[in-house]
């Protein structure tokens, strides 16, 4: 019986491990610390545009830049991967303002009703939104079109896919079996936080980098702009390939929902819950293992304590703003039954929101459901205390939101002072069937 955290047996490979130690003394290219005005002198010269359309991003990605400089502590392959997404991610918002002159069609695209997953990370929120995904007359963000969104048609459409599939599967190579932790694949529904990181003003630089500094920043920000990005990023999809809804999913919204609903006024939304003790200590595991991609200086506690803060904000933010919606705009969803009967919970959402639950969508969900392997996420075994964190936590930072929902660990019930096992105790671990 594997007994052992995931983040304690997750390693690189020993060719990553050896360019990471050996890469910098040889290749000084590697590891020099580019400006912002390099970086978009660089992909203007490759994208041969220079018309980054409205907006002020170089103020936040010089914010980014600075913190990562000063903060992270990134190895050779985090300085590789840092350059090419943030250089991938400025060419993008180029083409993006070369295709709206081009195709001024795409500004008049109506975004209307979208249903937003949200709730904590790691509480079922991706496999929700993966299921919904896969109604013929649902539309979700794909993992290849938000990497190359241009164009917006099916010119290259091909190649496009080929070669955000080699992307992933350097990712993949460098962070072996991070598959087990959290599904990737061209062709899978992607976080839509995604559609804001050509504003720079995005919390997925977070995830994959240590950056408080840019954290503090960030937070304080008024994120219209991104929410504006977000919106008009989905037109451009929309421009490709029409359907009567969009399904959208990234927990961070709920630290911002009085911009979305700016943005958004007739959004729906399903919030997902869990334990809070085990989704932070989920994603707190998830971060820690990404990040030793780019670095090889990660605390896990550190990790944990930012973790437990920025979420028990997030959701007492959200749902003091809840409050203020009509119930009918939003539906819960418990974790512990969307993994014992999917179907059913997809079919209830369908029925709150008054949407036809075709047989054709639910055949493509089981199809979903009967590819996905059994241990895909039975690997991710972890214990709280890794990260720093206690049963107790739950009641000091979560209590309002536990007993509104009834909604609380194992773990903190339990109040009995711990033995010392004979056996492995698997109660201490927290285990992960979906993300």
């Amino acid at each position: 019986m594997q007994t052992t955290a995931s983040i304690d047996r997750f390693r690189l490979p020993i060719a990553i491990r050896a360019l990471n130690k050996f890469g910098a003394m040889f290749n000084g290219k590697v590891s020099r610390r580019l400006t912002p005005d390099e970086l978009i002198e660089i992909a203007t010269r490759r994208a041969g545009l220079n018309d980054f359309g409205d907006g002020d991003f170089r103020e936040p990605l010089n914010r980014l830049l600075e913190s990562c400089w000063r903060d992270a502590r990134l190895n050779v392959i985090g300085n590789i991967a840092l350059r090419s997404d943030l250089l991938r991610i400025l060419r993008n918002r180029l083409f993006l303002q070369r295709d709206r002159q081009l195709h001024p069609q795409i500004g008049n695209h109506e975004i209307r009703s979208p249903l937003f997953v949200l709730g904590l990370p790691r509480t079922g929120t991706t496999f929700l939104h993966t299921l919904l995904s896969v109604d013929p007359e649902n539309r979700a963000p794909l993992t290849w079109e938000v990497m190359e969104p241009s164009p917006p048609t099916k010119a290259e459409k091909h190649r496009r896919i080929r070669r955000t599939s080699q992307n992933l599967a350097c990712l993949e190579w460098m962070a072996p079996n991070f598959r087990q932790l959290h599904p990737v694949g061209a062709h899978l529904p992607q976080e839509c936080v995604s559609l804001m990181s050509p504003t720079f003003l995005s919390d997925q630089f977070d995830t994959m980098y240590n950056v408080p500094g840019y954290r503090e920043w960030f937070l304080e920000q008024d994120l219209q702009p991104a929410y504006a990005f977000h919106r008009r990023f989905l037109q451009h999809l929309q421009e490709r390939k029409k359907r009567r809804r969009w399904v959208l999913k990234a927990p961070t919204h709920m630290f911002a929902l009085p911009t979305l609903l700016s943005t958004y006024p007739d959004a729906l939304f399903v919030q997902t819950h869990r334990a809070p003790i085990e989704a932070i200590t989920s994603v707190s595991s998830l971060i820690t293992i990404l990040r030793r991609v780019f670095s090889d200086a990660v605390d896990p506690m550190k990790i944990g304590e930012e973790a437990l803060h920025y979420w028990s904000s997030a959701l007492d933010k959200f749902l003091l703003q809840r409050d203020r919606l009509s119930p009918e705009r939003v539906l819960d969803v418990s974790y512990l039954e969307l993994r014992r009967d999917p179907i059913g919970t997809v079919r209830c959402v369908y029925e709150y929101f008054g949407w036809p639950f075709s047989a054709p969508a639910e055949i493509r969900m089981r199809d979903v459901l009967a590819k996905q392997p059994r241990d895909l996420h039975g690997f991710h075994r972890y214990e709280p205390a890794q990260f720093g964190l206690r049963p107790e936590h739950e009641q000091e930072f979560f209590s309002n939101y536990c007993e509104r929902f009834s909604v609380s660990s194992t773990l903190a019930r339990r109040s009995i002072k711990p033995v010392l096992p004979s056996a492995p105790d698997e109660s201490r671990f927290v285990h992960d069937r979906i993300g």
